[in-house]
């Protein structure tokens, strides 16, 4: 093997060295960034224990207006999320990989569809005592007939996207 040959075959070794080792630090990045998402889910998942905005009881007193608690929780989320979109846009944050985060701003065409989606979405929280998020947080807890809330739920955001071409948007 000439000299050449053999600077060859070891310039082509350490790239393809190279590249596994960039897929694996990659792979070891998405990894990490799948732990992080799980420890915030669990934090907040205990926040929503703690503050008792999975309790049946609680949602019910917002539903029939007895107490300003979830109203309270709601507020303190809606006035977070200004501030923290407010700040992105002011700042001009970038996200972890560098690029810009862009918030595009949305029309409100009339309402009639969001008015129609926010009763339906209302009724089942009304009825099953549980948002989306709090599913999660009381399955974890052990409320494990929330299973079918989940299933449920699921078959209807399934569901939604098959009928989504059909529907006005």
């Amino acid at each position: 093997m000439t000299s050449d040959t053999h600077a060859g075959s070891l310039a082509q070794g350490s790239q393809e060295k190279g590249a596994s080792e960039n897929g694996s630090t990659a792979q070891g990045a998405r990894r990490t960034g799948y732990i992080i998402y799980l420890l915030i889910g669990l934090v907040f998942g205990i926040v929503l224990v703690k503050s008792q905005a999975v309790s049946w009881f609680r949602i019910q007193e917002m539903f029939r207006f007895q107490s300003f608690h979830m109203y309270g929780i709601i507020g303190s989320a809606v006035a977070v999320a200004a501030l923290s979109l407010f700040l992105i846009k002011k700042m001009k944050l970038t996200s972890a990989s560098g690029e810009p985060l862009i918030i595009e701003p949305k029309e409100f065409e009339g309402g009639k569809s969001q008015m129609f989606g926010g009763i339906i979405f209302g009724a089942g929280w009304a009825l099953l005592g549980a948002c989306p998020g709090p599913i999660f947080a009381l399955i974890g807890t052990g409320t494990l007939v929330l299973l079918v809330a989940l299933l449920s739920a699921v078959t209807g955001a399934w569901m939604y996207g098959l009928m989504r071409p059909f529907l006005p948007q």
